[in-house]
């Protein structure tokens, strides 16, 4: 028997940072285009917003482990659920999870 389910994690209007590191190639904030709707995501966007959502991502990820849930991040299931309608957010991560005997999600 096997159960599995997917979880997505999304930024949405996300606003600069206000930082002027340069990081997101452009040397102001303020000279950062707004976002634009992408094939699979919109953007560009604020490099230290990108960030924030790898870290909730990987804090989701880390959860579902700590409860024995296997699971692994992953770009197409964002893109889709996005494309469906799922999601209402301008870039998309899936974690798909699974409680069974073998992480599927890996072949070690």
């Amino acid at each position: 028997s096997t159960t599995g389910n997917s979880s997505v994690v999304a930024i949405k209007d996300a606003k600069i940072a206000g930082l002027n590191c340069g990081a997101c190639g452009y040397d102001e904030c303020a000279k950062l285009p707004k976002p634009n709707d992408g094939f699979e995501f919109a953007g560009p966007f604020c490099a230290w917003r990108l960030v924030d959502l790898g870290i909730a991502i990987g804090s989701a990820a880390k959860t579902a482990s700590m409860l024995n849930v296997d699971n692994r991040i992953m770009y197409r299931i964002g893109v889709v659920a996005r494309k469906m309608g799922i999601i209402d957010g301008d870039v998309v991560l899936g974690i798909p999870l699974s409680a069974t005997g073998k992480n599927i999600f890996f072949d070690r």
